[in-house]
């Protein structure tokens, strides 16, 4: 077997090897693990071991293709577990797609993405079903390796933009992600920005009269943003603005407390949405949801209202040259930001956007008073675990014996993509038995989720942004990192705005010495739930009234500036 020798004893020897790695020494881990699965290959578990022994020594090359080896073995068990046939899915493509898509379904990302690997590796030509593979790699947090996939989909199909959007997206989460995607959004405007005649704008320059805002986005009775718009919507003053919406359907958006003139754009072409909405003669038109799916970004590209802005569901630049302004909170700026928008950072104070929780959101007590146990948690997607923020969380639950970490997130219902997880901190010296994954829960077992945290661990450098917002409306506080770009800041003022400055740390050790500090006991714990409650309470963000006065004053503003130009 590879002249290397057979373990005597290959339980006692795993149970070395695993003693080893929890104590430090991830070099004689390593040893063992090779000869370990040298002598059993075919054992998934022991191919996650040597991964994670080979990522606590620094071998990466080595512990990627353990961790392909073990996913690919451990998904033949798991499909073999619910009746799949593997040989099947190794010879026919069109069966492998089948069974992924099943899997996906069922948020078995990490399990579909095998069977996708397999189907492509035959020759499978559908574009769909690399797509998706591509979308299997980003919600399992292989930002690199989905950003491959999406851009191969993208040079095979440049007739749509949307393909490409993904992509942007995908960037979002690997090294130097900011200025890549700043690039990358300048390309996609380049090849789908509409280069055509512009059409002249009939807007008024009457001083002081009411403006005209649209909102553009899917829907604005749905999905999360629902929780930022609706409450800015309901609260604009209609002395100052009259409020016009341009969701995909009519269906559902209609039913306001203050009239709203809603105008569904989902049938219509570019062309025929941009002359709707010029017919309107809209002031100042507002982008609700930057490049993710659904968007009507090349509608702004045509140039439809005097004043364009993007803002709220996306933080980076379109790469748009017809969109106006990028409006951000004053806290998120930092050194050559304004260097990576095609538009003008427009800043505004404290926070650039309501919140409105949920009406079912419950307050519950540190749930360490009564367990005794530290739970530390993150709801936060997957993707956004970086490698810097699970060697931070190990370090801490290193440094709080007996804690553990909750790890909540649909996708975490995949057995592969949580054995993954638990593999990445038992390279640091953690055991998964400190690990609890949670999948998707909504009503009671939401709420409930809620209580079993006592400190919600925020991610870096792509920070939880609605995720810590919840969690601070139910009392849970959220530690969070000051980042080096402007995105990993974005959720700062989200924390801070709520009575909690000490939280937001400036480095990963005072992250790691925050999270150790403030939870020495559970009567700490508590206190600090209790500042939590009442700074959430007290937070700029909600004041739905005054944040709809200071987004009207910047839209005034803005529009101002257009009117008095020549």
């Amino acid at each position: 077997m590879s002249g290397l020798p057979t373990p005597l004893n290959a339980s006692q020897d795993l149970t070395a090897a695993k003693a080893l790695l929890m104590a430090g020494d991830a070099a004689g881990a390593l040893a063992l693990m090779r000869a370990l699965v040298a002598a059993e290959p075919s054992k998934h578990e022991l191919r996650y071991w040597l991964a994670s022994a080979a990522l606590g020594a620094g071998q990466a090359d080595e512990a990627d293709g353990a961790l392909n080896d073990a996913r690919l073995l451990h998904a033949f068990a798991l499909i073999r577990g619910f009746g799949g046939d593997v040989q099947r899915l190794t010879k026919d493509p069109q069966y492998a797609v089948a069974v992924a898509d099943m899997l996906y379904d069922a948020n078995a990302i990490a399990t579909a993405g095998v069977a996708l690997s397999l189907a492509i590796s035959a020759g499978h030509p559908d574009l769909q079903a690399l797509f998706t593979y591509g979308l299997c790699l980003h919600h399992q947090g292989r930002a690199e390796e989905a950003a491959l996939v999406f851009r191969a989909v993208t040079e095979s199909d440049r007739t749509t933009a949307q393909a490409h959007e993904f992509l942007l997206f995908s960037l979002f989460f690997v090294k130097d992600g900011v200025r890549r995607h700043a690039a990358e959004a300048r390309e996609w405007a380049r090849l789908y920005e509409y280069k055509g005649p512009a059409t002249a704008l009939k807007n008024s320059r009457e001083p002081g009269r009411k403006l005209r805002i649209g909102y553009v986005a899917p829907s604005f009775v749905r999905q999360q943003a629902r929780q930022f718009v609706v409450p800015l919507i309901e609260s604009h003053d209609r002395e100052q603005v009259e409020v016009f919406l341009y969701p995909t359907e009519a269906a559902g958006e209609t039913d306001w407390a203050q009239p709203v003139t809603v105008r569904a754009i989902g049938a219509l072409s570019d062309q025929d949405a941009a002359a709707l909405i010029r017919k309107d003669r809209i002031d100042v038109l507002v982008d609700v949801w930057g490049h993710n799916p659904g968007n009507r970004l090349p509608v702004f590209g045509r140039r439809v209202a005097p004043v364009q802005v993007t803002w709220l569901n996306y933080q980076q630049t379109t790469g748009l040259t017809n969109m106006d302004y990028a409006l951000h909170a004053d806290s998120v700026p930092t050194p050559g930001m304004a260097e990576l928008f095609t538009e003008t950072v427009w800043t505004v104070p404290r926070i650039s956007a309501p919140f409105r929780p949920d009406p079912q959101a419950r307050v519950s007590p540190a749930p360490s008073l009564a367990s005794g146990q530290v739970t530390f948690g993150s709801f936060t997607n997957p993707a956004k675990v970086s490698d810097e923020t699970v060697a931070a969380w190990a370090r801490i639950l290193q440094g709080r014996p007996g804690s553990r970490l909750l790890l909540k997130y649909s996708y975490y219902e995949d057995h592969i993509l949580a054995r993954v997880t638990a593999a990445r901190f038992a390279a640091h010296g953690v055991d998964a038995d400190r690990l609890v994954f949670d999948g998707h829960s909504k009503g009671e077992a939401y709420e409930n989720a809620f209580g079993l945290v006592d400190l919600a661990l925020d991610t870096s450098p792509c920070p939880g942004g609605t995720t810590s917002l919840e969690a601070l409306s139910r009392g849970v506080p959220v530690l969070a990192l000051r980042g080096e770009t402007f995105y990993s800041r974005a959720g700062l003022a989200i924390v801070k705005e709520a009575g909690l400055p000490d939280l937001v740390t400036d480095s990963w050790d005072d992250y790691v010495a925050k999270a150790i500090e403030v939870s020495a006991s559970p009567a700490r714990l508590q206190a600090l739930r209790d500042r939590a409650v009442a700074g959430f309470a007290a937070a700029p963000y909600r004041d739905e009234a005054g944040v709809a006065r200071m987004m009207e004053q910047a839209y005034r503003e803005m529009f101002e500036l257009w009117r008095v130009k020549a």
